[in-house]
């Protein structure tokens, strides 16, 4: 008997047993549709819900800040009035142009400003100042133009500048006449800049010429001389020849008294009678407080008894003192041999040393010219 209500137990326990599984398995299910059961899914469907939000609330100000910069641009546009067209010669900066905004548009003066300032400065310039600043032409003061408008100044210049009237007109600036045919430019640029250097050589032995030229020479425009015993001595440009196509420019140094090349190869192709022949020692002569070539040293006497030929000095270097700048300086090299000065008689040694000697005294100097003379005598009798 006792059997019996046990398995009556156990079917009721299978029974029941059975019935809670069916249960379990529903809520397996019902937590793993989407959107249901665990919290970890609704968190996720949130997230994503959020975000689509604050992208539709980006998309929706930048809309607006478009709008906003197409209104500015129209407000400004309308303000300026038409458009700027495009200048193929403008030049804007790049720089600039990276810091307007979008909708922004360049004020028109800002624009023009460029063009405007090259036209300025190419009108300001004149074709002498031109001819002037080119490389090479250092050397070239700038002649004024009243100087150039007196026919006197320019008398004889015609037989040596062919087209001369338009070569005139090009140094002055004058527009030419359009019923008279005008050369080629090129053959009256070349007329131009032979007219301007004759022009030039009788300009700087004028009192306002020898002024400029004077003010590049104390400024050491012209450069020094290149010999040794001279430096450092300030040199003048000059030629050999008063006739244009007769040698190039040279340099005059007032301390040796000789011309040497220019050291660059840039001034050769410069004509020397653009400066002429009485130009440096003119000035030279005009301009007492310069160095000059007769100048006496404070320190001579006229009547110093020392012989011109006692200018040798035990160092093998000959000195005095009538020279345009310190006896310091004017120096002449004298060949030795293990400290033995070389005999003038001697194959290698020194000639005529006697053309770089100066009289320290005008009664020196006075009797150097006396034997010159009496040398030019004897060799006319001679002959």
């Amino acid at each position: 008997m006792d059997q019996e209500p046990r398995k009556d137990m156990a079917e009721t326990h299978s029974q029941s047993g059975s019935r809670v599984q069916p249960q379990a398995q529903q809520r397996k299910d019902a937590s793993n549709e989407p959107g249901r059961g665990s919290p970890t899914g609704a968190g996720k469907h949130g997230e994503e819900e959020e975000e689509e939000e604050e992208e539709e609330e980006e998309e929706e100000e930048e809309e607006e800040e478009e709008e906003e910069e197409d209104e500015i641009g129209q407000d400004e546009q309308e303000n300026l009035g038409d458009p700027v067209e495009p200048d193929e010669n403008l030049v804007i900066d790049d720089s600039a142009h990276e810091q307007l905004s979008p909708g922004a548009v360049a004020p028109r003066e800002d624009l023009n400003y460029d063009t405007d300032t090259s036209a300025s400065v190419t009108d300001s310039l004149t074709w002498i100042s031109w001819f002037c600043s080119l490389a090479g032409h250092e050397y070239f003061a700038e002649v004024a133009e009243d100087f150039i408008e007196d026919d006197f100044n320019l008398t004889g210049l015609t037989t040596y500048v062919p087209f001369y009237k338009e070569a005139l007109e090009m140094i002055l600036d004058v527009e030419p006449d359009d019923s008279v045919k005008v050369p080629e430019v090129s053959l009256v640029e070349s007329s131009a800049e032979i007219l301007y250097g004759m022009i030039h050589q009788r300009y700087i032995i004028t009192r306002q010429g020898l002024s400029q030229m004077n003010a590049k020479y104390e400024s050491a425009h012209f450069g020094y001389c290149p010999r040794v015993y001279c430096q450092p001595s300030k040199v003048v440009p000059c030629g050999r020849s008063d006739v244009p196509g007769d040698g190039e420019v040279v340099l005059f140094c007032p301390n040796c008294m000789d011309i040497y090349h220019p050291p660059s190869s840039r001034y050769h192709c410069i004509d020397g009678a653009y400066f002429g022949t009485s130009f440096p020692h003119l000035l030279f002569q005009t301009y007492r407080d310069s160095p000059s070539i007769l100048a006496p040293s404070p320190t001579a006497s006229l009547s110093s008894p020392e012989p011109p030929c006692d200018l040798q000095s035990k160092s093998g270097f000959m000195t005095d003192s009538l020279t345009p700048y310190n006896s310091s300086r004017a120096k002449i090299y004298g060949p030795r041999i293990y400290g033995f000065r070389v005999s003038e008689r001697a194959r290698s040694g020194p000639r005529m040393q006697w053309l770089r000697i100066r009289p320290r005294t005008e009664e020196q100097l006075r009797l150097g010219l006396e034997y010159r003379e009496r040398d030019q005598t004897e060799e006319a009798e001679a002959s």
